[in-house]
């Protein structure tokens, strides 16, 4: 992913001044920034979302998106899910999906109605699903929020993993966490991203 100059505004507020940024394959990446900071609007403009006003967001190959807000149907089974999604993305099978399920232990919730699932059940199936077609670019918007322990441990393998089969994986959050596991952080500040070589709390 190339992402050059992109600026945008509400009204006279400008919520971003010139973003850069480059998203090499193989690589994990982090962008943190406080609330209000710009995130759900950078956001928006990468996953394509929002036009910018100005700048250009390009990306090549497969492209995956995880947002914060889980958009599910309440009254579908998790794998009434997952067969919506192999139809609109062409998928001959579900193999991939029954792999992120496998590592992510979620398989036992397939019959489950996604409006009886708990709320990080409910992440485990967006996050599923924006991996289902094996994308070459993923997006992750607070992907571990409402994980276990456990589960969020699993979710650092699987996302090492897709770095190391040559995938450009980007997580955003308010926060980072185990920043050690990222091979570059930026901090969205002032409507710009600029890089982080140490941890954001010691960098402040």
């Amino acid at each position: 992913m190339d992402v050059r100059q992109v600026h945008h505004s509400y009204r006279r507020h400008a919520v971003l001044r010139g973003v850069d940024l480059r998203l090499r394959a193989g690589i994990l990446a982090g962008i943190v920034g406080e609330n209000g900071a710009g995130k759900t609007t950078l956001l928006k403009i990468l996953s394509g979302e929002l036009g910018p006003d100005r700048g250009s967001v390009h990306h090549s190959g497969r492209f995956g998106y995880c947002p914060q807000s889980v958009v599910l149907d309440d009254s579908f089974t998790v794998r009434q899910h997952l067969d919506l999604f192999r139809h609109a993305y062409g998928l001959p099978d579900l193999r991939r999906a029954e792999e992120v399920m496998e590592a992510l232990s979620f398989t036992e919730y397939l019959d489950q109605r996604a409006g009886l699932l708990s709320g990080g059940s409910r992440q485990k199936l967006n996050l599923t699903l924006a991996l289902m077609h094996d994308p070459d670019v993923l997006l992750l918007d607070e992907p571990y929020q409402g994980f276990d322990w456990e589960t969020y441990l699993r979710f650092w393998e699987l996302a090492a993993g897709l770095r190391d089969a040559g995938r450009s994986v980007l997580v955003v959050s308010h926060l980072a966490y185990d920043v050690g596991r990222l091979d570059e952080l930026w901090r969205l500040e002032g409507g710009r991203l600029t890089r982080q070589d140490r941890r954001p709390e010691e960098a402040a």
